[in-house]
């Protein structure tokens, strides 16, 4: 069973419709690649990072240390005050995924989210956190957000193509008329239902 944990007003003062923005793999199950996702409203870490330690060290024990790539957030913190602790922030380059963020604790050990970002659709991100907290997952957070990107621009594609045969007189074509083609079809294979 997968974890999802959405923003409380306790948490952050939000309306509870919004959609759900952290997702983890289920208690228990084999190391993958990422123990889930979270989907932050900013790329302010001082802002984010106590609503998601809140969240999480009751969970995981209390949260000591986060790295983030500094390659998508503007300004990156040594510290953080949260919930009646600091949480030391740190980042690398080269050595970490820029769409990862791995958070410490003392007592459990660490956890890598992938980072989704704030302006991603519902629906990309919904399915970016699934994926992310699939325990068989076996794609880093990049090739996550890569694949991500080329569905984007395939759907952005498929919208263009659409929208420039319906301007050229297309959208008519499509009116259903009176025989069907696949009628027309299926009538003229008789035997197809018994197999031949």
């Amino acid at each position: 069973m997968t974890t999802t944990i959405p923003y409380t007003p306790a948490v952050e003062d939000r309306t509870a419709s919004l959609p759900l923005r952290l997702m983890l793999a289920p208690a228990g199950t084999a190391p993958a690649l990422l123990d889930g996702a979270w989907w932050p409203r900013s790329r302010d870490l001082t802002a984010e990072l106590p609503a998601l330690t809140a969240v999480l060290d009751p969970l995981w024990g209390r949260i000591t240390h986060v790295t983030v790539n500094p390659t998508f957030w503007p300004v990156i913190p040594r510290k953080v005050p949260v919930d009646g602790h600091v949480v030391g922030v740190g980042w690398f380059k080269a050595e970490q995924d820029p769409h990862k963020l791995l958070l410490f604790s003392y007592t459990v050990g660490r956890w890598d989210l992938l980072v989704i970002p704030p302006e991603t659709s519902p629906a990309t991100a919904a399915r970016l956190m699934t994926e992310a907290a699939d325990p068989r997952g076996t794609r880093t957070a990049s090739a996550l957000m890569d694949e991500a990107e080329q569905r984007r621009i395939a759907e952005e594609m498929e919208l263009s193509l659409v929208s420039v045969w319906d301007s050229e007189g297309g959208h008519g074509a499509r009116l259903p008329t009176s025989r069907s083609p696949a009628r027309e079809v299926i009538t003229q294979v008789p035997g197809a239902a018994k197999g031949i």
